[in-house]
């Protein structure tokens, strides 16, 4: 039993919530006042160094979500054989977790190696992968802003392949999605907050892909959203082996 059982469907939810979560947690981090000690990065920094401006963010985020939302709606209609009058039987927990856990290692695979390849092939850089790197500066809300084409590769099909690879029922999708989107805009946030969870469990956070965004950090840490096993196999790791950058991020953390 799930709260919103009775009122929307799995699908739907798997649809929305999503983006619900989007704007809810990407908010928030928005909404909070200066907290100056957090930051990696200054105010002023983030207005002078960023090429795009927020009501553009806003908007191509908006436009991204539409298709993924599209795409969503189409991938549960197929795969999906659930009927309205049928409870809805679930896997044990500790299976339903297991498909999680594939899910996230899915993700991370397909997205390190096509981001990787969207940074070496020029041509996709410069056309489309550079959008996403106009926010030098990254901030919650502009974790999915990018090339509409982009977001439909990485993010929107390294969605779906996720959850058609993991095995998992539409309702574990519903978080599953909902736990991706939160730790990207957690990833892009700019704060370093004490007591984050996804700055004790994860590698992968805010200060390491701060280093990706940076100009000198562009052709390493491609890991996200997850992990940082295959910076570390693919030798683009930087966090401990180029120091400069490591005494760059972590010195406005701590």
């Amino acid at each position: 039993m799930v709260f919103w059982e009775g009122y929307v469907s799995d699908e739907l939810m798997g649809t929305i919530a999503p983006i619900a979560m989007y704007w809810i947690y990407g908010g928030a981090y928005m909404l909070m006042p200066p907290l100056k000690r957090y930051r990696l990065h200054t105010k002023r920094e983030e207005e002078e160094r960023n090429i795009v401006s927020l009501p553009t963010v806003v908007k191509g985020v908006l436009f991204q979500q539409l298709l993924q939302a599209a795409v969503a709606k189409l991938l549960f209609l197929v795969t999906s054989d659930s009927k309205p009058s049928e409870p809805v039987t679930q896997p044990p927990i500790y299976l339903q977790l297991l498909q999680i856990l594939i899910g996230m290692f899915v993700m991370d695979t397909w997205q390190y190696f096509v981001h990787r390849y969207m940074h070496t092939n020029t041509y996709l850089y410069r056309h489309i992968h550079s959008y996403h790197h106009r926010l030098v500066v990254p901030y919650a809300i502009g974790a999915l802003y990018s090339h509409p084409l982009e977001g439909l590769l990485v993010d929107t099909l390294g969605g779906a392949i996720s959850f058609l690879a993991s095995g998992m029922s539409v309702r574990t999708s519903v978080y599953f999605f909902c736990i991706s989107v939160v730790k990207t805009v957690d990833d892009h946030c700019g704060l370093w907050l004490p007591g984050n969870i996804f700055h004790i469990f994860f590698e992968n956070n805010c200060a390491y892909h701060d280093i990706h965004h940076s100009l000198r950090g562009l052709k390493y840490n491609y890991g996200q959203p997850y992990f940082t096993f295959w910076d570390k196999i693919m030798g683009t790791y930087i966090l401990t082996s180029w120091s400069g950058v490591k005494k760059e991020a972590w010195s406005r953390c701590h």
